[in-house]
């Protein structure tokens, strides 16, 4: 089955390239106004949001609100709710689709997410730490305050993936909660933390980086094999990338760091395919209008999607992407599998809640990821988190 677990995760898919022969288009419709969710004001997800946005009031007359929340469960709750239509998301959008971590809970479970575009840049999301800590290596945080933000599994888990490059776990340094990303940027900047999770461009690590304190983020380098051994078992989804944007990089002097596509803008797979189609073409068509609007915006880029990643591709974006010339027989049979995958979790988890379940949290986290695991399991799937 293509669920290998070294496939679906491979940031260094090919890019894919433009055919010269597009199929017909269908004409590109998009709503009077529209509601998007994002990281917080400042991050370089929610600028990216406001640069598409400006994209679509040009193009269209789109009214593009973009509503700022601080963690996973918030930014995806007014979606699945009908209050927004999309988001720009992390790598919540992974752990949402497993139901693991903060949704492996009654309230949420494992949700049918579908990808539109992501963002790959010259930038990476990674630890960056405050300067006058003098770190230079992961390994020297040992002892040090690291962020974390409550009910934001993307960013706690990739903190812990980049502290075991370093041979180093939760136990080893002294976890200091937030209750947002912003607030946990904020703590960077007024001591309270020496480091956390940031895209390099963002607008919280650029703040610290003028700052006293200033900012810096320790290589993680791909011929570490053992140190990506680590990385990977705690978040598979992450793969080395030379870093040019950010604090003491450039395109001359590039930083090895684990990286994702951010921001991913997403939504339900329920959204209408003409939405999705629409919100798809226009991005793909109109790319000069807003690659300049915000850092990462480039990133957008139709030849810089990977096609087979972690999530499977909404209808009405394959649509566009069979009409750009860049969907394959190959990128249907793999969006597929991927979709069967969420198939067979949602299936486990009505089962489950079916089977009379504990209303401890503990307890039932516990009895869900059991039964979760067995349904991967027995349909030849991989479980990855166990």
């Amino acid at each position: 089955m293509l669920m290998n677990r070294r496939k679906i995760f491979a940031l260094a898919a090919a890019a894919v390239c433009v055919s010269a022969a597009p199929a017909f288009a269908q004409e590109v419709k998009l709503p009077s106004t529209l509601t998007v969710t994002a990281y917080d004001t400042g991050s370089s997800g929610f600028n990216i949001a406001i640069a598409v946005g400006k994209a679509f009031k040009d193009k269209h007359g789109t009214d593009v609100r973009v509503l700022p929340a601080g963690n996973d469960v918030a930014r995806l709750a007014p979606l699945r709710g009908g209050r927004a239509q999309a988001s720009m998301m992390g790598v919540g959008v992974y752990f949402a689709q497993e139901g693991v971590l903060e949704f492996a809970v009654k309230e949420w479970g494992p949700q049918p997410l579908r990808l539109i575009l992501a963002s790959t840049d010259c930038n990476a999301v990674s630890l960056g730490v405050a300067k006058d800590t003098g770190v230079k290596e992961v390994k020297d945080l040992r002892g040090k305050r690291v962020g974390m933000v409550v009910g934001s599994p993307a960013l706690n888990q990739n903190a812990l993936a980049v502290l075991a490059f370093g041979g180093l776990t939760k136990n080893d340094v002294k976890l200091v909660e937030f209750s947002s990303y912003g607030a946990m940027w904020k703590g960077v900047l007024n001591n309270e933390v020496d480091a956390a999770i940031a895209s390099s461009i963002s607008g919280q690590a650029k703040e610290v980086e003028a700052s006293p304190r200033g900012l810096m983020y320790p290589p993680a380098p791909a011929s570490d094999k053992a140190g990506w051994a680590r990385i990977n078992k705690i978040s598979p989804y992450y793969a080395p990338h030379k870093a040019s944007c950010g604090p003491g990089m450039s395109a001359q002097n590039p930083v090895e760091l684990p990286n994702y596509p951010y921001p991913i803008f997403m939504v339900y797979a329920s959204q209408p395919a003409s939405l999705v189609y629409s919100l798809a073409k226009s991005m793909i068509v109109n790319y000069d209008l807003y690659k300049d609007g915000a850092p990462g915006a480039a990133g957008l880029e139709l030849k810089r999607q990977i096609l087979s990643w972690a999530l499977p591709y909404h209808e009405g974006a394959v649509k566009a992407f069979k009409e750009s010339g860049v969907w394959t027989a190959e990128h249907e049979t793999y969006n597929n599998g991927l979709i069967r995958r969420q198939d067979t979790l949602a299936a486990a988890w009505n089962a489950f809640l079916k089977s009379n379940p504990p209303d401890d949290g503990d307890a039932f986290r516990k009895g869900w990821m059991a039964a979760r695991a067995a349904a991967l399991k027995k349909a030849n799937l991989d479980v990855i988190f166990e």
